[in-house]
């Protein structure tokens, strides 16, 4: 079969101690071809994880809010080289007039933390998180370099299209995409899935844990503090936190994806879809300290992936997802063991496989 080999590298995980339990999905044309799910959802391994278990796939949110983002500004006739402030006018204080959505988009609009310290609880206040925000001034040069919005971004776009559309961005995904789909993919967990969600492994170690950090990355990395125990928490699950905070599983997340990879569908005009890829920022990346290209929220893959014109991003701990649009191809792996580095390669190798066995 076309797909054994990933099968064989999944049971691998699971047999080898890699994993406690863990999901892996690959759609191909709209269809399901890849729908993999075994191990249990707590460490203890009395819930096994089963084929509808879901958990917090922390930054792989961004890439259902990048596809929502990008769902609405096509519907709205957005151009990404808007500023903000054109709908979102607060936004414009402490020199910020000229900031783009597209900035905001690939991380390069100098907003990657806020500059004001912050309790764990100011998560759960959009007004507060968004207010500070527009107030505040950049802390690089936006458009100069890219430093990894990593939990901002999702209140900077999620402020956008609550702007656009008088709506949560949260919302929006459900009421447009993922209710109307069937796809189990949460920004903002109702109690009632509670049970289904699986419990994270925290890592032994923490990215940055040793390293000397820079003001930009002590800002971004750890203002506020979210330790891994947070995500058990109902007003954890419960908020919406677009760029770390989604619930769902392998299966959803590359459902929702192929939307994508099929050209947008009735969603998104392929234009739409295909601007994503144009990269907008690229170099060493200030926060993250790798060399990275970003095009509208998704990383810019065609270096280790075999098509060129491939989205993908991840999430701290290991969930990871790929969009391949020259195959017509989303892929996606979840798991609840986390790694400790920013570079854990399970999902990368599952995506590698899987596409290499299309390309055969």
């Amino acid at each position: 079969m076309a797909f054994d080999r990933v099968r064989e590298m999944f049971e691998n995980n699971m047999t080898s101690g890699v994993e406690v339990g863990a999901a892996f999905c690959a759609v191909v044309d709209g269809e399901v071809v890849v729908d993999l799910w075994d191990g249990h959802a707590d460490p203890a391994k009395t819930r096994p994880w089963d084929r509808d278990t879901i958990v917090n796939v922390y930054s792989a949110t961004k890439t259902i809010t990048a596809l929502t983002m990008l769902m609405v500004a096509d519907d709205a006739a957005v151009s990404f080289d808007d500023p903000v402030a054109r709908y979102w006018p607060e936004f414009a204080a402490n020199g910020k007039q000229d900031i783009t959505l597209a900035q905001v988009m690939s991380h390069s609009s100098g907003l990657s933390g806020w500059r004001e310290r912050l309790v764990t609880e100011d998560l759960y206040d959009w007004e507060k998180c968004t207010s500070l925000l527009a107030a505040q001034a950049p802390l690089w040069e936006p458009g100069s370099a890219s430093g990894y919005h990593a939990v901002t971004q999702g209140y900077l776009i999620g402020e956008v299209v609550r702007r656009i559309t008088g709506d949560t961005i949260g919302t929006v995904f459900r009421d447009r995409v993922a209710v109307p789909g069937g796809i189990d993919f949460h920004i903002g967990l109702p109690a009632s899935v509670d049970a289904r969600v699986a419990e994270l492994v925290p890592p032994e170690t923490r990215p940055f844990q040793d390293v000397p950090l820079t003001e930009i990355q002590r800002i971004t990395a750890d203002n506020p503090p979210t330790p891994v125990e947070l995500t058990a928490t109902r007003a954890w699950r419960a908020a919406e936190i677009p760029a770390g905070n989604g619930h769902g599983n392998a299966r959803s997340l590359a459902t929702a994806l192929s939307i994508l990879a099929d050209g947008g569908r009735d969603l998104i005009s392929e234009a739409g879809v295909r601007r994503a890829l144009v990269e907008r920022s690229g170099g060493t990346d200030l926060m993250l300290n790798v060399p990275i290209r970003w095009g509208l929220g998704f990383a810019l893959g065609g270096d280790f992936l075999p098509n060129r014109n491939t989205l993908f991003w991840g999430g701290l701990g290991g969930s990871f997802v790929v969009v391949d649009l020259d195959a017509r191809a989303a892929f996606a792996y979840v798991m609840n063991r986390m790694a400790g580095d920013i570079g854990d390669l399970r999902g990368l190798y599952l995506a590698m496989a899987a596409s290499e066995a299309l390309a055969r």
